[in-house]
Parts: C-alpha cells; sequence; structure tokens
C-alpha cells in the first residue's frame, strides 16, 4: 500500500520493504540510504538566496502526494497554504496558520507554518463546501464507495490498509471509530502527528472529498484559489466523487478533467466555508468542453487571467480516432477520444470582458512532450515555458518519419466531419536536425515588438 505507515506514524524498517521495480510499481525509494516510507512526502522550504539554508521540513503541512503549492499572504490575517494530492482521488489540502501576517514581505513569516491547523476539503454538490480540521477530534465519516466513480475508498486502521468497495463495510467502520483518536495511538499530540504522516487516509476517513488528481493551485489577484484537475479517470487508489466532478454528457467518468475556482467565506484565508464552480471543462465543445484536455500547470497575470498547460500522456497524443463508435454500436467515452486534442498545449482564458471564461489556445508543444511551468517576467513582457521529455514515445525522428491519420471530429453544433492529420513520428526538438536526439528546454515567448504579452 502506497505510503504505508502504523497507527504511531512510523514506518516498517527499510530492510523489511526492499526495494522494489517493476512494469508497473516502484517501492522501497528510500532504502539504499536506509530511510523508511514515512520519511518521504513532506513539504521543505529552502531560501535559494541563502547558501546556508539547508531546508525546513514544515511537519504541519502533512505527508501526501504534493503537487503544487498556492500561498496566500495578507495582512493581518493568517497564511493560508494549498496544496493538492497528486494522485486518482487525492485531496485538496489548506494549512491555516495559528498566527497572523504583520508585513506580507518578510522572510519571517515562514515561522508562522510551524503552528496551526491542517484541513482537506469537503465540497458539496451544490456549489458549497467547508474545510475539515485534520485533528484528533475529527469525526469519523468517510465517503461511501457509491459515492466514487470507481466504487473503492481505502481506509486505515489496526487492520492495516483496507481497500472498500461496499458501502455496509465503510458503515461498519464508521460505527466502530469514532473520532480520529479511536483511530491513531498514544498522547494527543502523538496522534496529531501521526494523522499528519498519515494525511491522505486520515482525510478519507473524515470525509475529505475525492477530486480528479488535483495538479495545480494557483491565488489570483483577488484572492480566489484556482485548482488544476487534470483526470477524472479512476485506478485502484479510488477516483473522483461522482456529484462534484461529473461528465458533461452523463458518461461513467470524464478524463479530460476541470479547473475548478473556489473562493473563501468573505475571502479570509483562514475561513472554514467556501464556494466553488468549475471555471474550465476539458473535452470537446459539442460535448460541454472548453476545447482542451487534461489541464495541469496554471499562471494568474496580474489582470487575473488564467494560463494553463495540458498534460494529456504521451500514448494518448494523435491516437487515430477512425470511428466515435465502440465495436458494440456505442459511444466513445470522452478517455477514448483524447486523440483529438493532439500535442500537449498551451492555454490562454480571459476572465472578464466579451471571451470571460473562453479558453483559447496560445501555443502548442512538440511532438510527445509535456508542456510545463508557465511562468512571466515581472513585467510580464516575456512567458517561459517548459518542453518536458519531448520524443518521449518514439525518441529521435529520423529521415523526416510521419504518419497520416484519421480523425472523426465535431464541429461546435455536434455536427461530425472527417480530418486528415499528418503526424511528425519522434521529435527532433529543439534542434530541428534530422535524427538529432530530442532535448528537454525551456523556451521564452515574447512580442518582437516588446511590451506586454496581454
Amino acid at each position: 500500500m502506497p505510503e504505508a505507515v502504523k497507527l504511531d506514524g512510523t514506518s516498517e524498517p527499510p530492510s523489511a520493504i526492499p526495494f522494489d521495480l517493476s512494469e508497473t510499481d516502484i517501492g522501497g525509494f528510500g532504502n539504499v540510504f536506509g530511510l523508511a516510507g514515512n520519511k518521504y512526502g513532506w513539504i521543505v522550504e529552502i531560501d535559494p538566496a541563502n547558501p546556508e539554508d539547508y531546508g525546513t521540513k514544515h511537519t504541519w503541512l502533512g505527508r501526501y502526494r504534493h503537487e503544487a503549492v498556492g500561498v496566500r499572504v495578507v495582512t493581518g490575517e493568517p497564511i493560508a497554504f494549498y496544496s493538492g494530492c497528486d494522485r486518482r482521488g487525492g485531496h485538496l489540502y489548506k494549512f491555516v496558520s495559528r498566527g497572523t501576517v504583520s508585513n506580507p514581505t518578510d522572510k519571517a513569516n515562514s515561522k508562522l507554518l510551524a503552528d496551526g491547523m491542517l484541513y482537506v476539503a469537503k465540497f458539496n454538490a451544490d456549489g458549497t463546501g467547508r474545510w475539515l480540521a485534520l485533528n484528533p477530534d475529527a469525526v469519523i465519516n468517510p465517503d461511501r464507495p457509491s459515492q466514487i466513480i470507481g466504487n473503492t475508498v481505502i481506509l486505515h486502521d489496526a487492520a492495516g490498509y483496507q481497500r472498500l468497495t461496499d458501502d455496509a463495510a465503510v458503515d461498519a467502520f464508521a460505527a466502530k471509530y469514532k473520532t480520529l483518536a479511536d483511530l491513531y495511538t498514544g498522547t494527543r499530540d502523538e496522534q496529531q502527528g501521526a494523522i499528519a504522516i498519515d494525511a491522505h487516509y486520515a482525510a478519507n476517513a473524515i470525509g475529505g472529498t475525492y477530486t480528479a488528481r488535483p495538479e495545480d493551485n494557483d491565488i489570483a489577484p483577488d484572492g480566489s484559489l484556482y485548482i488544476g484537475f487534470t483526470s477524472g479517470s479512476p485506478d485502484a487508489e479510488g477516483g473522483p466523487d461522482k456529484a462534484v466532478f461529473a461528465s458533461p454528457i452523463g458518461e461513467d467518468f470524464h478524463e479530460p478533467g476541470w479547473v475548478m475556482r473556489l473562493v473563501e467565506a468573505d475571502n479570509k484565508p483562514g475561513a472554514i466555508d467556501f464556494t466553488w464552480e468549475m471555471a474550465a471543462t476539458g473535452g470537446e465543445p459539442s460535448k460541454g468542453g472548453a476545447g482542451l484536455s487534461n489541464p495541469d500547470n496554471l499562471l494568474i497575470d496580474k489582470g487575473g487571467n488564467i494560463w494553463m498547460v495540458t498534460d494529456m500522456s504521451t500514448d494518448k497524443h494523435n491516437r487515430v480516432v477512425a470511428s466515435r463508435m465502440d465495436a458494440d454500436g456505442q459511444p466513445l467515452p470522452s478517455s477514448k477520444m483524447i486523440g483529438i486534442f493532439g500535442n500537449n498545449s498551451l492555454w490562454y482564458m480571459p476572465t472578464s470582458g466579451d471571451r470571460a471564461g473562453v479558453p483559447l489556445l496560445f501555443a502548442i508543444g512538440p511532438m510527445e512532450c509535456e508542456t510545463t511551468g508557465p511562468c512571466f517576467d515581472t513585467a510580464e513582457e516575456t512567458l517561459f515555458l517548459a518542453v518536458q521529455h519531448p520524443g518521449e514515445l518514439n525518441g529521435a525522428r529520423h529521415d523526416g518519419a510521419i504518419e497520416t491519420r484519421q480523425f472523426i471530429m465535431t464541429a461546435t453544433d455536434g455536427t461530425e466531419f472527417e480530418q486528415t492529420r499528418t503526424v511528425p513520428i519522434g521529435s527532433n526538438w529543439p534542434s530541428g536536425q534530422d535524427g538529432v536526439a530530442p532535448r528537454p528546454s525551456v523556451v521564452a515567448i515574447y512580442r518582437t515588438a516588446g511590451g506586454a504579452i496581454v
């Protein structure tokens, strides 16, 4: 079981979980160094301007699969530190400091992360939500498998980690344990430490909402939080909540993902209640989508506009869609249609004006790459964009290799038409020279005449 720990927060010794590498899994990461699993999964802060800073581990931020952070620092308010757990069925978390901010630019604000409370988001289908405190008093109330796409809930108790697929089994768990104090062992402080170490499974136990792989979260100038949910598909660890992450066309699950906007009550960083809405839905426009698939990293400019890159799996790039029906004559699900979206790309979505909420294609990445880490310079005149693992599937392109592929597309009104696409095989990015191996790189995008990009 991933990140397995005992109910006191300790791990098995490395010798008991040897390093393992197979076609489908990897485990025992720290055994070469004699480090157990509970040493991994933490947020560590490093000041790059201080060569004597060897890092500070922020235990209060919890141990899980952190995939980006959004930090809100407002004078007179506590720090709000947001992060998502990058797994199918992962949760969205917020740490709220006990102390408040006096000067938003003071490096001493880092010390506020040493005392506070970690919360997990509970989303309601009506667009409201609440932050649930991950402390020993938290009431056990897991989501039931019938609420989750994939019908899987994983819970942790003295018997170990249990993959439950039946509501009655989860009901029995909730009847046996009333609070997290009934699960985790030791003194109250020790229990709190164990909860932080076992954050994902503690969040499962108290009913944190299972989400669609939160892969980025960014704070807008107005204080709202945008979250990139990359994929609505389930796996053995779970899947997203059916009511919150519903397909726009009613299919079992929606692979192309979403971008969510979350607003804290009274716009306060430390609020317990919030509202949420989907700012963009992945998928075809004729099927309720925004024309993109699998949003990942986000960037919000000074005007509050959203920039987003996509993270479609490489083996799905430009995959042929010769028919929109399966062998039984049923419409293909969105997960089988990803090939029509081509390469990973960069999108711009204005949040005001006539095109507000409409994502616009800004840049297309090289073959078989992931576009990542969009970032502006201070004046927002240059946009930096990373090109990750170009040619991941086929390596270097040789002799101008291409394939002609057919795609059954739909116009915005749903009318079908056939598209013929000439697809390069492999990549020579960034050299462009035939046979030269592709390399990851960072590009700078700017106006040749100068000035702000937007």
